[in-house]
């Protein structure tokens, strides 16, 4: 059963076709069937708001298996008008289109969590998430929330990217890897590197890559970035090799990190670690190279207090190149949701 499922949506037989995915990948997860027809009436809703008031769209659908427990992560992208008052756009009863008006005040209501972008004349982009229970709260308070996307190239059953992180109450350690190309190798090689991350994480940015790429050797290799976050120190530690960008934003400022070139599990002429200071609003953004880096978060006004998982979509529908795998991993401090 497949985790994640990106739909395009721009007619009205792919609501059907949208819903029924759905179902099945809530049920491929253990949701009971209370939960499963909640998530079938969220995923109508957005699919049919994709037709009505945007001409088309597409949904992504992903099921997650975290500490907090299983759960499904949706979101909704579209270039159309945007929502006219979105304020009042949660409230029953509103419509633009003559309708009912329950569509989004029910997704809201439904929903674990939800929240949306929209800026008018560029779009909307609606992210949900449904926990098959609520997560315990014996739970230790994480010092970040993390949101991402990760998508195989058009046409490719698997994605030849991957991440992972790993959070305690003061520390949290992330990885973007990249295999070379694309399709099953490239997913060997970049899912390698996250199990090797996975037993590492009691060691350094730089350390963590320099066993990557001898546990790489004999793959295709990887590009590789690794951070590590001490929101206490209010400091961030970074080592990268190839080809994936990272970013810290705050205050409307936008920082470079820097990676050396090489190839974990191929070349690596250099490791080297960066510190940097971690602001209180900070906002860590790491990509591959299937996302265009010619992004900017100043032009999406108020973007960034938003949740991770809507900063990775909005940038994705905007900068996508279409040609590559393509994974967004957002970072930002746990005080909003």
């Amino acid at each position: 059963m497949k985790d994640l499922i990106r739909l395009p949506i721009i007619e009205s037989s792919q609501v059907g076709e949208a819903r029924r995915l759905a179902a099945a990948l809530g049920r491929g997860i253990g949701f009971e069937e209370v939960l499963i027809g909640k998530v079938s009436l969220v995923v109508t809703e957005l699919a049919t708001n994709l037709i009505k008031h945007a001409g088309g769209g597409e949904l992504i659908l992903h099921s997650i298996g975290w500490e907090e427990g299983k759960g499904l992560e949706i979101l909704s992208l579209d270039r159309g008008p945007g929502i006219r008052n979105p304020g009042e756009s949660l409230r029953d009863g509103y419509s633009t289109t003559g309708s009912m008006g329950t569509g989004l005040g029910a997704v809201d209501r439904l929903s674990s969590f939800f929240d949306f972008y929209t800026l008018p004349g560029q779009g909307t982009v609606l992210f949900s998430r449904i926990w098959a229970a609520p997560p315990p709260e014996t739970l230790p308070q994480r010092p970040l929330i993390i949101g991402a996307v990760c998508l195989p190239v058009k046409n490719e059953e698997v994605c030849g990217d991957s991440w992972g992180a790993f959070q305690t109450t003061d520390r949290v350690l992330v990885i973007v890897a990249d295999g070379l190309g694309h399709g099953p190798e490239a997913a060997e090689a970049s899912t390698l590197a996250v199990k090797v991350f996975e037993k590492n994480t009691n060691r350094s940015p730089g350390e963590i890559i320099e066993y990557l790429h001898e546990a790489l050797k004999g793959t295709r290799g990887a590009a590789v970035a690794t951070a590590e976050v001490l929101p206490g120190q209010h400091s961030i530690c970074y080592a990268g090799v190839g080809n994936i960008s990272g970013s810290i934003i705050s205050s409307g400022t936008s920082r470079s990190l820097i990676s050396h070139n090489g190839t974990a599990g191929l070349s690596l002429p250099r490791v080297q670690e960066f510190t940097y200071p971690w602001p209180e609003d900070g906002l860590l953004i790491l990509h591959s190279d299937g996302l265009a880096t010619h992004w900017a978060l100043e032009d999406y006004p108020g973007l960034q207090t938003k949740h991770p998982c809507l900063i990775a979509g909005v940038l994705l529908r905007d900068h996508c190149r279409e040609r590559d795998d393509v994974t967004v991993v957002v970072l930002k401090t746990n005080s909003e949701f």
